[in-house]
């Protein structure tokens, strides 16, 4: 089992819909707002380089539901490398409520990402930047990085 990158969120109650659960669209915020706290915290030059033209390009996003969140609950999101190729990098991210008895799953959801370079032609693919792939390394299965760092 990989080890998984934990985020950890209060829900407010602007996040909830009139029926008092959390609103779907949030679920997908708070993968950015993960993936983002994952590049502050373990590949900071990436973020640099953002402002040099790097992008990452989220191509697509999901997320499943199996319980209601609210307004208050303490949730953990937690991030995972489910696969790399060439320029694109693909997460698993399990939403949990902590409850005093531990935790419920509330929801996983996936996400792709490609990296791009911003040039006068538009984007184009970039290689993941080595620092990103070395980050992501302890956050992933031994298959998905051939289990080399």
């Amino acid at each position: 089992m990989s080890e998984q990158y934990v985020y950890r969120h209060r829900v407010t109650f602007d996040e909830t819909n009139l029926v008092g659960n959390v609103y779907f669209a949030h679920y997908l915020r708070w993968q950015g707002h993960c993936r983002e706290h994952f590049l502050a915290d373990h590949a900071p030059g990436v973020l640099a380089a953002l402002r040099d033209g790097l992008a990452l390009v989220t191509v697509s996003c999901s997320a499943e539901f199996y319980a209601e969140g609210a307004g208050l609950d303490e949730v953990e999101v937690r991030m995972t490398l489910e696969q790399s190729s060439g320029n694109r990098i693909g997460m698993g991210f399990d939403y949990l409520r902590r409850t005093g008895a531990g935790a419920e799953l509330l929801a996983r959801g996936r996400q792709t990402v490609a990296c791009m370079r911003r040039g006068a032609a538009g984007l184009a693919p970039e290689p993941v930047p080595e620092e990103l792939r070395r980050a992501l390394h302890r956050f992933a299965p031994a298959a998905v990085f051939g289990g080399t760092p």
